[in-house]
């Protein structure tokens, strides 16, 4: 099998919990650093449009949104297993529910007006201006939580963590599953990246045990690999052959239709394809770019929009 190639950043916090998912796995992994705003050149010759961070190469499939690469990971690797078979439905619910209400909180708090300035100190006035518009631009027509209520809702969630915690090292058993490494990584940005926002952890002593676990666990052995290398690994690839699985139609789309496939809310731009494959879980687009060559850009069906282009 290819390598894995994973295009982050060290501060973006889905990138650590995948990198968390690959420590877990004892994987190998070969690391891209790639811009935390626009532009995204590299980014976008790979994609196609999608520009959320991070997302994992394999060769000449590009998989997008933490929730399927986590999947592949896991198919991947089986052991251990990130979805327990006592709790694989639940396990995934509270992963839906961490990666989007709690996330949603918690970035209210650690980028409320106090922890901006936090982050951003000692950066040029831009630095803090430049972040700002970017994310705004990707939170388009979303409801964005006032500090004041992100914090109170914040506070809350922390204590139902530390419930699940009271008689167990992990919120669904004795070995971390997806809930654990999808409800960490927000609070991992409260504790690490901006740590002037992290005494909101410290009334749920569980929480912060429970923290210190899951930090143990490392990101594997990764190699610095640049950008303009993993689109060259790209072009020199072809995409990997599709399952058989069954086709379903949700929508009256065929298959080889001219399509766009993008993110419900959070950073809604849209990539343009053939589609490939809608299978239960999740849709495969063709596309070809100039450097990166013929590409299948893979989405999860949850949380994702799929649209025919009319001619």
């Amino acid at each position: 099998m290819a390598d894995l190639i994973l295009h982050h950043y060290p501060t973006s916090p889905f990138s650590e919990k995948v990198r968390l998912i690959l420590g877990h796995k004892g994987l190998a992994w070969k690391s891209v650093h790639i811009p935390r705003i626009m532009p995204k050149p590299d980014v976008l010759a790979l994609t196609g449009g999608y520009r959320r961070t991070p997302f994992l190469q394999i060769g000449a499939d590009i998989w997008c949104d933490t929730a399927l690469i986590a999947e592949v990971l896991d198919h991947h690797q089986p052991e251990p297993p990130l979805y327990p078979a006592h709790a694989r439905g639940l396990s995934r619910v509270l992963a839906q529910w961490a990666d989007g209400t709690l996330f949603w909180a918690a970035m209210g708090h650690n980028l409320s007006p106090k922890g901006a300035a936090a982050l951003f100190a000692g950066q040029p006035p831009e630095a803090a201006a430049a972040f700002a518009a970017d994310r705004g631009a990707m939170r388009t027509n979303m409801t964005v939580l006032r500090p004041a209520d992100a914090t109170s809702a914040y506070r809350s969630y922390l204590r139902r963590l530390s419930s699940m915690l009271d008689d167990q090292p992990f919120l669904l058993g004795e070995i971390p599953c997806i809930a654990d490494f999808a409800a960490y990584h927000p609070l991992w940005f409260s504790r690490v990246v901006n740590p002037a926002m992290a005494g909101v952890l410290e009334a749920t002593p569980d929480v912060l045990e429970w923290m210190d676990r899951m930090a143990a666990i490392g990101h594997g052995r990764s190699e610095a690999l640049s950008s303009a290398d993993a689109i060259a690994v790209a072009r020199s690839s072809q995409p990997a052959a599709l399952s058989d699985e069954v086709f379903q139609d949700d929508h009256g789309i065929a298959l080889g239709s001219r399509v766009t496939v993008a993110p419900e809310a959070f950073g809604t731009e849209p990539t343009e394809g053939i589609l490939r494959a809608a299978t239960r879980t999740r849709y495969t687009l063709e596309r070809t770019d100039e450097r990166a060559g013929t590409l299948h850009v893979h989405f999860p069906r949850v949380g994702f929009v799929l649209r025919e282009v009319k001619a």
